[in-house]
């Protein structure tokens, strides 16, 4: 449950006791039993994605802070989303964590068989390989397309990337980076002529193929482009800080100032970073 939903003490409860795990279960059980959260009581598995995409993102932050203490705090909150959703499905008789637990660990062990089992891989590609064909045994005759599965609702660059990996897989890939670079430099061209043409559908149509094209290039140097991005972002974020304090402590307002003067500063941000390193 969110920070900000805090619900009425009602009482009548004794905190319940027992290894972790069962702890929570029954603490979860309890908040949405007789006499529980009216919060909690309220909630379905639509009402909670937010969130779960929530604290999935705060995981995220407390990795890339590198705060182990937050991170195990950050990781405990996404349990709960877990914990919450399995015990709305106990309710209504759909399954519970027990059976998320299993379902998990079954997929583990059936999708790990040079671990559990007498296959062969010594390399990260011929894991994903045998993975990707286990997969295809699971689904039976029924054929499904490589791209098939990838969530909608992942970030667009994130999305982008995945769907990249799975064409790459099937050998829909440059032989090498810069095929992938070229095709960068082909989508700049292509917007420039979209741009003298004025036609707005198609200029929307070249950016977007531009960043499809810029997160293959990241895509073929094994990063990924969500963290690149967001990497430039918290950078840019920084400078511009930097240059409205230098502006302001200049007696001066960076809305007022023209370009070419803010270019300076900008240089002057960067130069400082460079001496501070």
């Amino acid at each position: 449950m969110s920070d900000t939903s805090p619900s009425p003490q009602t009482g009548g409860h004794p905190p319940p006791e027992g290894p972790p795990v069962q702890r929570l279960l029954k603490i979860m059980a309890i908040l949405r039993g007789p006499g529980g959260c009216p919060w909690d009581h309220k909630q379905t598995f639509i009402s909670l994605k937010e969130h779960l995409i929530e604290e999935s993102h705060e995981v995220l932050d407390a990795i890339d802070d590198g705060d182990r203490s937050k991170l195990c705090d950050e990781l405990g909150d996404l349990l709960l989303q877990i914990v919450f959703q399995s015990q709305i499905a106990t309710e209504e008789g759909s399954f519970t964590f027990d059976d998320v637990a299993r379902t998990i660990g079954d997929k583990l062990v059936r999708r790990h068989p040079h671990v559990f089992g007498a296959v062969k891989a010594d390399s990260a590609e011929e894991v994903l390989k045998n993975w990707e064909a286990i997969k295809k045994t699971e689904r039976g005759d029924k054929p499904r397309g490589t791209l098939e599965g990838i969530p909608r609702s992942l970030p667009a660059l994130h999305r982008a990337h995945l769907i990249q990996k799975r064409a790459a897989r099937v050998g829909f890939d440059w032989d090498n980076v810069e095929g992938a670079v070229a095709k960068l430099e082909e989508e700049v061209a292509e917007i420039r002529e979209a741009l003298a043409g004025g036609n707005m559908a198609e200029i929307r149509e070249e950016i977007g193929d531009l960043l499809f094209a810029a997160v293959n290039v990241s895509r073929f140097l094994d990063q990924n482009p969500e963290e690149l991005l967001e990497q430039t972002i918290r950078k840019f974020t920084r400078r511009f800080d930097d240059l409205e304090k230098i502006v302001r402590s200049r007696g001066k307002n960076v809305a007022d100032l023209p370009l070419a003067d803010l270019d300076l500063v900008w240089e002057e941000v960067k130069r400082g970073e460079r001496g501070a390193q």
